[in-house]
């Protein structure tokens, strides 16, 4: 069965950086999407940014120009480089990936989320 493994949080001062990983236990070739939710204390989960197995990628209006997902098909492992931290971004990061199982059924499984906190 499929697994994730979220690594890479930690606290940081605004202005600094962070790469997050989640490794699959399976290949990530033929994915339908994989990508990066946050969720901050009293928020909503929210998408951060997405990415399919062709390479076409979506990000949040707060991230643009700062965050960068990507994926490493060898080491079945998706990323999420984290440049320019606001404290704003402090949240719990989950990984999730979206496959195919069936004709017309889609099933998706998440990480175990990893703590970003971003000081003054």
């Amino acid at each position: 069965q499929a697994r994730l493994v979220e690594s890479g949080g930690g606290l940081v001062q605004a202005g600094g950086s962070l790469r997050l990983s989640c490794a699959d236990s399976r290949s990530i070739f033929g994915i339908n999407a994989m990508g990066w939710y946050r969720q901050a204390p009293g928020k909503q989960r929210e998408l951060v940014a997405a990415i399919t197995s062709g390479g076409a990628t979506n990000y949040a209006d707060s991230v643009k120009g700062r965050f960068t997902i990507s994926l490493d098909y060898a080491k079945n492992t998706m990323y999420l480089q984290m440049n320019s931290l606001k404290p704003e971004d402090t949240a719990v990061y989950y990984c999730n990936v979206r496959r195919q199982v069936a004709i017309e059924s889609e099933y998706s499984y998440w990480g175990q989320g990893t703590q970003v906190t971003v000081s003054l």
